[in-house]
């Protein structure tokens, strides 16, 4: 192993660390101002409560995003430079964006919204938060613009060894930025929704076992409560499903003329072949469908990994040029199954919480679905994992697809030994962090909604819930 490997080793780590919180913080953010947007036209205190609930979830996560990303850049400079030196005058123009249009906006707006609950009007308030959203999605956009650009380089030149941008639009507007960013938001929305069902799950859990019988009338209002947001996600995630599977079918088409090297790789796909067949699991083939999904017909040839090594030779030079297979085999399995099953779940719960005609009280839930709700935490969120894994070593052994190899853009003045020291501390600080994050979400979902008055979002009561539930009966029950 050398410094490259380790290199790369480095910056999976820190990114797929760093990805834990992005899509949470994206998806999240909106449904928090979701909920208080339903609190300021109707004025109901349930969602008054569950503002504050969830958006302090939302803010414990934003802050380990900042923090871990923050981090994640210093690489850029240290064990990457040379890769930093040739892709510089194009980054810097959407990156800049990101910081000082978008990431500002985000938290400044935030702040706002965080000390301004008994400062600002409601509809001013309101108007932050949405704020702070927006500004969220557009740090997402300019960032997947950038990313875009290595799988697909546009507007651009090479002069003196470095790729230098001459049409920003160009760059911004690229087809394949224009499929992943509303692939990716949208997986960000199903990392959110699972994330919140899961929360709503163990909440409901937690009342009926607090209270076995559901004699209690202000349990009965308490478990209502939560279906309320419950609800709001499975929508939520059913419809950011959609939006996935159409646009994953858009990415198969642009792949095939971009990256085929990737597409016969997640297929593990050999040889050229007509009418490709397509396999979901191993050892079950689906005759012709992915010669449809990279193309639109059925009959045409997908070209093969062994045959692409052969014509990449003898365009770019000796060296190879397939990815990992079974990394890139497996992620895309594992990416489309667990989406597919956190959307399905979502599904089989608008069903399961379907309004009856005759009767206007909601359908009682069975526990079995709340309990399976507590897999809407892992599922979203290893498929997430596993297209970035997908999307970022299915372009290897290219940084900047057909332009610039990884093996070249390692800092040539960087050793081993510094990189394994770095590697160690990173992944040090990180376990620390990954346990404070743990701790604060664990703690603040197990002490439940503090009672629904306007204030600074203070932190959650130690005192447990039963404490409270004399407080909670007013607002809580409808």
């Amino acid at each position: 192993m050398d410094a490259l490997d380790l290199a790369r080793w480095q910056f999976g780590i820190t990114t797929v660390y760093h990805f834990l919180f992005v899509p949470l913080t994206i998806g999240l953010g909106v449904f928090v101002a979701g909920l208080q947007t339903a609190w300021h036209r109707t004025g109901q205190e349930r969602y008054l409560t569950l503002t504050k609930f969830f958006g302090k979830l939302f803010l414990i996560n934003f802050a380990m995003g900042v923090v871990t990303g923050i981090v994640q850049e210093f690489q850029f400079g240290m064990n990457w430079s040379e890769y930093s030196v040739f892709v510089g005058d194009v980054f810097g123009a959407p990156l800049a964006l990101e910081a000082l249009l978008a990431f500002f906006l985000e938290s400044t707006f935030l702040g706002l919204w965080i000390f301004g609950w008994d400062r600002l009007p409601k509809r001013v308030h309101l108007a932050t938060l949405w704020a702070a959203v927006i500004g969220s999605n557009l740090s997402a956009y300019f960032i997947l613009a950038a990313n875009a650009w290595m799988k697909h380089p546009v507007g651009y030149e090479v002069v003196g060894g470095r790729a230098r941008m001459t049409d920003l639009w160009a760059v911004l507007t690229n087809p394949t930025a224009l499929a992943q960013v509303p692939h990716v938001v949208g997986a960000a929305f199903i990392v959110a929704g699972g994330f919140v069902l899961a929360v709503c799950g163990y909440r409901i859990l937690r009342e009926r076992r607090l209270d076995p019988d559901r004699t209690v009338p202000v349990r009965r209002g308490r478990e209502s409560m939560w279906r309320t947001p419950m609800r709001a996600a499975l929508v939520m995630t059913a419809v950011a499903g959609v939006v996935v599977a159409l646009t994953g079918d858009t990415s198969a088409k642009l792949l095939n003329e971009q990256q085929p090297m990737k597409l016969a790789a997640a297929e593990g796909l050999r040889h050229s072949t007509a009418g490709a067949p397509f396999s979901p699991v191993p050892g079950v083939e689906l005759p012709n469908v992915l010669s449809f999904l990279a193309t639109g017909d059925v009959d045409a040839v997908i070209r093969g990994t062994d045959d692409l090594q052969a014509a990449y030779a003898q365009q770019f030079g000796p060296a190879d040029y397939i990815p990992n297979l079974p990394v890139v085999y497996w992620s895309f399995r594992v990416m489309i199954v667990f989406g597919m099953a956190t959307v399905a779940l979502s599904v089989l719960g608008l069903w399961l919480t379907r309004r009856r005609r005759r009767d206007p009280r909601p359908r009682p839930l069975p526990a079995w679905f709340a309990r399976a709700c507590l897999l809407a935490l892992p599922l979203p969120t290893l498929a997430m994992i596993s297209g970035w894994l997908l999307g970022e070593i299915g372009r290897q052994p290219w940084v900047v697809q057909g332009e610039l190899l990884t093996a070249a853009s390692v800092s040539p003045g960087v050793s081993l030994t510094e990189v394994a020291i770095s590697l160690a501390v990173f992944t040090a600080l990180y376990g620390a962090l990954a346990l404070a994050e743990a701790v604060l979400l664990v703690r603040h979902i197990k002490a439940g909604p503090e009672p629904a008055a306007p204030g600074p979002l203070t932190p959650p009561s130690r005192d447990g819930d039963e404490d409270r539930t004399a407080l909670l009966q007013p607002t809580l029950m409808y």
